[in-house]
């Protein structure tokens, strides 16, 4: 009767599978090749925020990029928009309208509204997932 065991030396029977120099090459393969197809998605994007900002004179600035992240076993694709707004999740899923108050350098407070925004999914399409919203998010 064979007997099957937990361990392989030290290691669980699923970090030695998880850190087989194959396994470990495809995983990288595999998630650059989503990194790549999700930076095309965004960029696709932000040549079209370009567009607008050319007919309409409004900036929008582009600050969001995609980055891999490793860890020991798994790897990250991220959209990452630390450099504006922290904005990834609005990005990803999409925003409600909201009206924001800025007061200008003379004091004087006024109301901005911020249209809504539809998500635009760019890891899910990216990594053939479903689109999903997460929360309350009505675009």
């Amino acid at each position: 009767m064979a007997r099957i065991y937990q361990k392989v030396g030290s290691k669980n029977i699923e970090e030695f599978i998880a850190l087989n120099d194959g396994v470990v090459h495809e995983l990288d393969n595999r998630t650059f090749e989503i990194a790549v197809r999700a930076e095309t998605y965004l960029q696709e994007h932000q040549d079209y925020e370009k567009e607008i900002e050319e007919e309409t004179g409004v900036r929008a600035d582009g600050h969001s990029f995609i980055d891999i992240e490793r860890g020991k076993i798994d790897r990250y694709v991220v959209l990452n928009d630390e450099r504006g707004q922290n904005a990834a999740l609005s990005i990803e899923y999409g925003r409600d309208a909201y009206e924001v108050e800025r007061t200008d350098k003379d004091g004087n407070t006024r109301t901005i509204q911020v249209g809504a925004m539809p998500g635009l999914y760019v890891l899910a399409r990216a990594s053939n997932l479903p689109k999903k919203r997460k929360g309350r998010v009505n675009p």
